[in-house]
């Protein structure tokens, strides 16, 4: 039986790791190298460490910071924010990452997925996307979840793992940030699209929400969240006992 992973999720800006509601209000939690380090030692299968305005202002990814978080943790590091050229992948990689997620970069060069993941392999390639319901449609949103792409999600995501992403982050913007479980009806209709690992991000409220997210959506294969981990309001080591209670298989 596969593992379930649990992921948390630092959000930097200018250098520091925030939390905001809907993609918006953004407040300071901490030092990132601090944070990453916390969840390395406390039982985090993976750490994602997003620059969220790097695409938005138009600049490439704070690369000393990462550096320094790619040090002090031991587990899979994935990285994204102003990922836009092979040679972001590249450098991102040299730091110290283990994946690379992309957003906006591949929304501009939808190529982009299928150079990576011939260059570096499909593992490497995270599809990230941020999905909003528009008149009743799942659209795809662009620079930090500001501008709506227009474009269609489910067949979106489709068509980039066809192109080689080995993995695809679902980030639903209408829950994230709210605390009301996750959108396991979005993530329902990208699981049934894809057969890649599929990981469920944006609404977690309490550890309840992980056991309600595995036990009713089986395909997925791991939650991410933030800042229920940052303020303390649930802790992995006894999030992963409550998974491990409810027969769902947990790395302790």
């Amino acid at each position: 039986m596969i593992t379930k992973r649990i992921i948390p999720c630092l959000d930097v800006k200018d250098g520091r790791v925030v939390k905001g509601v809907n993609f918006q209000g953004l407040s300071d939690v901490s030092s990132p190298i601090e944070l990453g380090k916390y969840y390395s030692d406390c039982g985090a299968d993976e750490l994602v460490f997003y620059d969220i305005t790097a695409s938005a202002e138009g600049r490439a990814l704070f690369t000393d910071i990462l550096k320094e978080v790619a040090k002090t943790i031991f587990i899979p590091l994935t990285v994204g924010g102003g990922i836009n050229t092979l040679e972001d992948f590249d450098r991102v990689l040299k730091c110290g990452a283990d994946k690379v997620s992309v957003n906006s970069g591949a929304i501009r060069n939808p190529a982009l997925v299928r150079e990576a993941a011939k260059k570096y392999g499909d593992q490497c390639v995270v599809l990230s996307a941020d999905v909003k319901r528009v008149d009743g449609v799942y659209r795809v949103f662009a620079k930090g979840g500001r501008e709506n792409t227009g474009m269609e999600a489910i067949k979106w995501i489709k068509d980039c793992v066809a192109g080689g992403a080995g993995e695809v982050v679902l980030n639903s913007i209408d829950t994230d940030g709210v605390k009301g479980g996750f959108d396991l009806q979005m993530l329902d209709a990208v699981c049934n699209a894809v057969n890649v690992p599929v990981i469920a991000s944006g609404g977690a409220g309490c550890a309840e929400d992980f056991v309600k997210l595995f036990k009713e959506l089986p395909k997925v294969d791991a939650g991410l969240a933030a800042s229920i981990f940052h303020f303390g309001e649930v802790k992995i080591t006894d999030l992963k006992q409550l998974l491990k209670q409810n027969d769902i298989n947990v790395r302790l």
